[in-house]
């Protein structure tokens, strides 16, 4: 059984989120901060696209290196090492963007909320509309016996 169909349909459902709130977000910030705020909305969807995109990659990368065996040190460990330097790139780069002019940090906080909420909402729909099943190496009536 393998997760990279649930997850690549995560990343495109995390990918519709993330469009849509460039749009909606750079639109709204426009009309609320001129170019300023268009640059927060878009800038926020861009940071939401890629860093919970980051989490569905890793993934797919830590089980083709281990080979699908998710019980690995080595995929969790590389799951791990992603998640902190997403964390230490995040903090890196709000602390750059910390009192620049040249876009609203408030429409970008709200861009950054709205896409988050909405990639949780989209994962939570990936998972639940993948058919993954419930046990394994079960031989139904009159199917040959994998195992010779």
């Amino acid at each position: 059984m393998t997760v990279t169909p649930i997850l690549t349909r995560a990343l495109r459902y995390g990918a519709v989120v993330a469009a849509a709130v460039a749009i909606l977000g750079g639109g709204v910030g426009y009309l609320v901060a001129d170019v300023p705020g268009l640059l927060g909305g878009l800038l926020g969807a861009a940071f939401a696209a890629v860093f919970l995109g980051l989490t569905a990659v890793s993934m797919l990368i830590a089980g083709r290196v281990t080979h699908g065996d998710g019980t690995s040190p080595l995929f969790y460990g590389i799951i791990l090492l992603v998640s902190v330097l997403k964390f230490v790139a995040f903090i890196a780069a709000t602390q750059l963007l910390r009192g620049q002019t040249w876009m609203d940090a408030r429409v970008f906080v709200v861009a950054v909320i709205v896409a988050v909420v909405g990639s949780l909402i989209a994962d939570a729909l990936a998972i639940s509309r993948a058919r993954v099943p419930y046990v394994s190496d079960v031989v139904l009536p009159g199917e040959p016996d994998p195992k010779p």
